[in-house]
């Protein structure tokens, strides 16, 4: 009986999770997103560099575009998806074309999350040094849970003049359907995005794969940038600067926390951490999708409404397009942009990269963004919340188990 009642309570979430999953999968057939507002791309000058923000995935392929064609020494792109589609294509080509012209080429991407990519896309020439990070990375030790993490990272550096991070990973559907944010940075910090692309080459060229064999080595430039600081969650050295970067702020929030993700499940210290700066009578904001393309971290998120709804967080639901942005902004002040999810898998388990920003002309830049997405918004209101039909609080229940995986 014992047996049979914890495979019922293990297996039960796991086959809920996978009937709404394919059950959400037939219903998105066809369905098309529909458009939703944007800002241009924004520049203010950060310290000695310049900080330009996206909004809008072509306007950033564009610009992503240019500054590889015009790059004379060196490319360093790393992502997490690349489609096969027009758009990666356009990306191929661009890079192949570099590299054809002389420009040292370094390209990462994560072999699982590429899994359903034709094959014939994920062939390159041997002008490009290509590093296909593998599905399984664990090797003979399996044990090591230091080795399950997947590059989540989503990275280009163009000679040492251009860098760009955030959330757009490289497909048609990104381009224009998907409502994400990335940052183009010049100034000092390019340095440390190539040095986190280095550092993960390094790490992982041993595998094997043709052109990864030798090391990338960098000069170091002794320049820092006080204002820009590139944080990096590595799960090989057990090393996860990017949870204690949001929890900090958030603790030292006087004013205003505005948060846009596009997955929202964390621990309960972070939870802590919103609410207590809630009920001390800071403006929480959290934006989320209505409705993201993983329907069961959606409801499995709506498990923390209750509690962050009490303490008098608002959260605000985008619809009609998948917001994937992962962006903060507190006190006018201080700023993030990057690639990690407020979840297990990007703050406890992944390769993540995020750019902490303490300038005050970038956050307003971030905080204008927000109000145009806002006005794209439903807000959750506690009545509503309450009001919800029993069988969606049961599913939440039910769900329960799964949080700790996500």
């Amino acid at each position: 009986m014992l047996r049979r009642l914890l495979l019922t309570v293990v297996g039960v979430p796991f086959v809920v999770a996978i009937a709404m999953s394919l059950i959400d999968s037939y219903r998105r057939r066809g369905k098309r997103p529909k458009p939703f507002p944007t800002r241009a791309p924004g520049t203010v000058t950060v310290g000695d560099g310049q900080v330009t923000t996206y909004t809008y995935g072509r306007d950033l392929y564009d610009d992503m575009i240019a500054a590889i064609e015009g790059a004379e020494h060196q490319i360093l792109f790393e992502t997490y998806i690349w489609k096969g589609d027009a758009t990666g294509e356009r990306f191929k080509r661009a890079l192949i074309d570099a590299a054809d012209r002389g420009v040292d080429v370094y390209c990462i991407y994560d072999g699982f999350a590429n899994l359903v990519v034709s094959p014939a896309f994920q062939r390159f020439p041997a002008s490009l040094k290509v590093l296909r990070y593998p599905v399984y990375t664990a090797g003979w030790r399996f044990f090591d849970l230091r080795r399950y993490g997947r590059d989540h990272r989503k990275i280009l550096v163009v000679d040492d003049h251009v860098g760009f991070i955030g959330g757009y990973n490289i497909g048609s559907s990104y381009e224009t359907e998907w409502r994400d944010t990335h940052v183009r940075i010049t100034g000092p910090a390019v340095w440390d995005l190539k040095r986190a692309f280095a550092d993960f080459w390094n790490l992982n060229r041993r595998r094997r794969i043709r052109g990864t064999e030798r090391p990338l080595l960098l000069e170091t430039a002794s320049t820092w940038e006080p204002r820009v600081r590139v944080q990096r969650n590595v799960p090989r050295l057990w090393m996860f600067p990017i949870r204690a970067m949001y929890i900090e702020a958030i603790n030292r929030a006087s004013r205003n926390v505005w948060m846009t993700q596009a997955y929202f499940l964390p621990d309960e210290d972070f939870i802590d951490a919103v609410k207590a700066a809630a009920m001390r009578g800071v403006d929480v904001r959290l934006l989320l999708p209505l409705k993201s393309n993983h329907i069961v971290a959606d409801w499995i998120s709506r498990g923390h409404f209750s509690q962050l709804l009490d303490s008098g967080v608002r959260i605000l639901r985008y619809r009609d397009a998948m917001v994937h942005a992962k962006t903060a902004t507190v006190d006018g002040t201080w700023s993030t942009v990057g690639t990690a999810n407020i979840d297990r898998l990007s703050l406890q388990g992944n390769f993540e990269i995020n750019v902490e920003i303490i300038d005050q002309g970038f956050a307003r830049e971030l905080e204008a963004i927000f109000e145009v997405d806002q006005s794209h918004c439903l807000e959750l209101t506690s009545g509503e919340w309450e009001a919800r039909d029993v069988h969606r609080k049961f599913t939440e229940m039910v769900l329960t188990p799964l949080r700790p995986l996500l």
